[in-house]
């Protein structure tokens, strides 16, 4: 069984849960189910921001190896 090849990422696939959940109104705060689904929303953000960061931190500083002509 290899990786499922996401059309859409978990984290648009959870966006659009949370809206047809929500409907009209907001839902109560006491809906475990939503309240489940919010928490992995924000969970795949994290590890959405935290993959970036490292990227960046990854790709280091191009300023600094550029010599200084000034």
């Amino acid at each position: 069984m290899g990786k499922k090849t996401a059309a859409e990422s978990e984290e648009t696939r959870l966006k659009k849960k949370i809206a047809t959940k929500r409907g009209g109104g907001t839902p109560s705060e006491g809906s475990t189910a939503f309240r489940a689904l919010r928490k992995r929303l924000k969970r795949e953000q994290r590890k959405r921001r935290a993959l970036a960061l490292r990227k960046k931190h990854a790709g280091g500083n191009k300023d600094a190896a550029a010599p200084a002509s000034a």
